[in-house]
């Protein structure tokens, strides 16, 4: 339902779907993450900084991959997976793009924001911001989507475990074919 990045408990959320799972089933999500409008971030905290004199939190803070993986592994997943890959689609004005954002249910529902109207002059002066900073030859200017994609499997036997350090049956030298190179000891270590 690309709808993880707003869960209070997102590790919470992950445990109820692997619990779903049978074992050994696959578990596959997709979530906005770290990059996604940072183009839009920055020119509303700037505009509201000029306009108002002070900033509210107006974008939902995103999840960075490494953290976002660890959800995974928090959630008790085997062989946990977290990938991603950024997308830009570009918009006639920043009035589009935030038009487009709430049509896809992404306006801004954050307990911390302002409980008031915005005032007019705050999204007139973001959108100027916008166009001035990050148009394009064409005038469209680009909205950034960071998705990240987690993988993982319901704990089962038959799942591949790690080995114990140090009990390879081959050097990976020889796999490869390559010489060993040997690295100068630290003194007391």
């Amino acid at each position: 339902a690309l709808a993880l990045h707003w869960a209070n408990d997102p590790v919470g959320q992950l445990v109820q779907c692997r619990r779903a799972l049978r074992p050994d089933g696959w578990f596959a999500g997709l979530m906005f993450a770290g990059q996604t409008l940072d183009e839009l971030r920055a020119c509303l905290a700037q505009a509201e900084t000029e306009v108002t004199g002070g900033l509210s939190p107006r974008v939902l803070p995103m999840g960075e991959i490494r953290d976002l993986g660890g959800l995974l592994q928090r959630a008790g997943f085997a062989l946990p997976v977290a990938d991603s890959f950024t997308t830009t689609v570009r918009y006639r004005d920043a009035f589009h793009l935030m038009r487009d954002l709430r049509a896809m249910g992404e306006g801004n529902a954050m307990a911390a924001r302002l409980r008031h109207p915005t005032r007019r002059a705050v999204f007139l002066r973001a959108a100027a911001l916008y166009q001035q900073t990050y148009a394009g030859p064409d005038g469209l200017i680009p909205a950034t989507f960071e998705m990240v994609v987690l993988t993982g499997w319901a704990p089962h036997d038959s799942q591949p475990k790690p080995l114990r350090p140090g009990s390879a049956a081959h050097r990976l030298s020889d796999v490869l074919s390559v010489p060993e190179l040997k690295l100068p000891r630290e003194p007391g270590v």
